[in-house]
């Protein structure tokens, strides 16, 4: 009868030394979970605590985040000057770890080929290009900055009937300083995204005549490679 009580009593000690252990796994799971969660809203959601449109509502913050790597916190900031075909706009996201997403759209008396002549070749002379409805788009493919340019053709308002003849457009470039959150396609992809909403931005800024309706999004350079 003792050797019986004495194995319960041992078998009850062993039931209950599990028990403690599974619920210690448990528990640590939870805190491991816990501080794993902390770390991600402190230390990688900064981008995320943007505003939904970033630069006076110019992008949409989702563009930043496919952009640039995850960080601790950023800022972002526009600036804009009105003077007839003078207009500018630009935008900039800085993260805490150092990347940098900016671009600049500004009126220029430039015609398509001119564009081209410029931003449409890199200096290895390749680059990938997209258009659509008179919308022009291109990217460097040797540049580790996504750097891309567009081209809208636009008289923006305050422009003299007699100079409205002349090659009017709005150009914008943008490129990331330091590292991005993808490199190669991804990365120029999502700096012509960026890009573009810029673009557009200061294209309805300019009050163009004879306004044209611009696409939601350009035609993805997959498409046309």
């Amino acid at each position: 009868m003792a050797r019986i009580t004495a194995s319960k009593e041992r078998f009850a000690t062993s039931e209950y030394t599990a028990k403690g252990f599974v619920t210690s796994l448990a528990v640590l799971g939870l805190v491991c979970t816990a501080a794993w969660f902390g770390y991600a809203q402190i230390f990688t959601k900064g981008l995320e605590r943007l505003p939904p449109k970033v630069c006076d509502g110019a992008v949409d913050r989702q563009v930043v985040i496919r952009t640039l790597p995850r960080t601790r916190t950023a800022e972002e900031g526009a600036s804009q000057r009105y003077e007839r075909e003078d207009l500018m706009f630009s935008c900039h996201v800085r993260t805490s770890a150092g990347s940098i997403l900016s671009g600049m759209a500004r009126v220029e008396d430039a015609s398509v080929q001119q564009w081209l002549n410029h931003y449409g070749t890199s200096t290895d002379g390749d680059a990938v290009r997209v258009s659509i409805g008179g919308v022009e788009a291109s990217a460097e493919l040797d540049s580790s900055s996504g750097s891309s340019s567009i081209y809208i053709p636009c008289v923006p308002r305050g422009v003299r009937a007699e100079e409205a003849n002349e090659s009017y457009a709005i150009i914008a470039e943008a490129g990331v300083i330091g590292n991005g959150r993808f490199s190669g396609a991804k990365l120029r992809q999502a700096v012509t995204d960026f890009t573009y909403q810029l673009t557009k931005h200061t294209y309805a800024l300019a009050e163009c005549r004879n306004p044209r309706t611009l696409p939601e999004e350009l035609p993805r350079y997959e498409d046309h490679a």
